[in-house]
């Protein structure tokens, strides 16, 4: 199963306000291992960020300036998410904005590029009911070093929630093995492997079947 985690940063809180993404990257997950594969655009968004959101992730309107604007970058995006099951932390808040900005492209919903879209946050706050369930805290609570994250980047973002996801997740890996070697064990051989028409038929001799027939006797007359 192919998996991207995606995270994305922004110029503000609202698109329909004329807020645009600054970022935009996602890392690759395959059968639940990291394969190094990842995405990484930063996108000029032709304005300034808000403060508040240029505390948080610190990319100037000077830097952005040296980069395409979305519409440039938004195939690499698709083809990099084609199939696969789109991990986000809070998916409604990033899938407002690249839906937004994708049909400024021209181009359909993030969902018809993707398999499915999971949002990470939905899934901590059943699992965690009651509980602080960011990134943060889940970080914290799963024993995953963020100390490097002075500030938001969806890169780094994207690499941490991978890690927490593949935490939170971990049963999973249980119910794989379980599935695909019980009763496997001694002899090393996937049941799915197995071609049970090949398997000799082993039948009870003469004697055997005179005990057996014997026992059946002396169960019925004991009933």
């Amino acid at each position: 199963m192919r998996q991207v985690v995606l995270d994305t940063e922004t110029t503000g809180l609202d698109p329909s306000q004329g807020h645009k993404l600054v970022e935009v990257a996602g890392v690759e997950i395959i059968n639940r291992q990291l394969t190094g594969k990842h995405l990484h655009l930063y996108v000029n968004p032709g304005r300034d960020s808000d403060p508040e959101a240029l505390q948080v992730h610190g990319l100037t309107t000077e830097f952005l300036s040296d980069y395409p604007p979305f519409e440039e970058v938004a195939n690499q995006l698709a083809e990099f998410v084609s199939g696969a099951e789109v991990i986000i932390h809070n998916a409604p808040f990033d899938l407002g904005f690249l839906n937004y900005e994708l049909k400024a492209a021209g181009m359909a919903e993030f969902e018809s590029y993707c398999a499915s879209v999971i949002d990470s946050l939905t899934f901590a706050r059943e699992l965690h009911p009651g509980r602080r369930n960011s990134l943060d805290a889940l970080c914290e609570r799963y024993g995953i070093s963020n100390a490097h994250r002075v500030l938001h980047g969806a890169l780094l973002d994207s690499e941490l929630l991978a890690d927490v996801w593949l935490a939170m997740t971990r049963g999973q890996d249980a119910l794989m093995l379980d599935s695909s070697s019980r009763g496997t064990e001694s002899t090393g051989i996937k049941l799915g492997d197995m071609d049970v028409s090949k398997l000799p038929v082993i039948r009870a001799t003469p004697e055997e079947q005179a005990k057996h027939d014997a026992y059946m006797q002396e169960i019925k007359g004991s009933a």
